[in-house]
């Protein structure tokens, strides 16, 4: 994977930062427009990547994606980054059904979800995306970290 898919989603917020430099929604970022709020919270600004999926860009379980300005700043910071660019991304993996979902304000919260990317990657099998499959849809879709 070149890490250049065009990722299909809602637009949710009143920008668009595609550059260089990309910053993270986090809580109560003035950026999210109401409406996208209520969709990011339930997960609806996901489902055009579904799209994605039926043309063979992404799959529904496997690494999330990340902005290239994210890419390029984490794989300077953290070691085995890159690793997780050997599986097509996709629209739930293991690293959000177990918490790391949301901004990564610190190196250290995208380690937690660099080791849970590869840790699938490593383990994978059609059994471990059938239960992410089923624990995105309890763990996910109710939590609060979407933002």
């Amino acid at each position: 994977m070149d890490g250049h898919l065009e990722i299909y989603k809602l637009r949710t917020m009143l920008t668009l930062e595609n550059g260089p430099i990309v910053r993270q929604a986090r809580r109560d970022d003035p950026r999210v427009t109401p409406l996208g709020r209520l969709l990011r919270q339930l997960s609806i600004d996901e489902i055009p990547q579904l799209l994605n999926v039926l043309r063979g860009d992404m799959s529904l379980v496997g690494p999330r994606p990340h902005a290239l300005a994210h890419d390029t700043e984490y794989d300077s910071l953290i070691a085995k980054y890159a690793l997780r660019r050997k599986m097509k991304p996709g629209i739930t993996g293991w690293a959000q059904v177990n918490g790391c979902r949301g901004e990564t304000s610190e190196v250290s919260m995208m380690q937690q979800r660099i080791e849970k990317d590869i840790w699938y990657i490593e383990r994978w099998s059609i059994w471990l995306d059938t239960r992410i499959l089923l624990l995105t849809v309890v763990r996910v879709l109710g939590t609060q970290n979407a933002y």
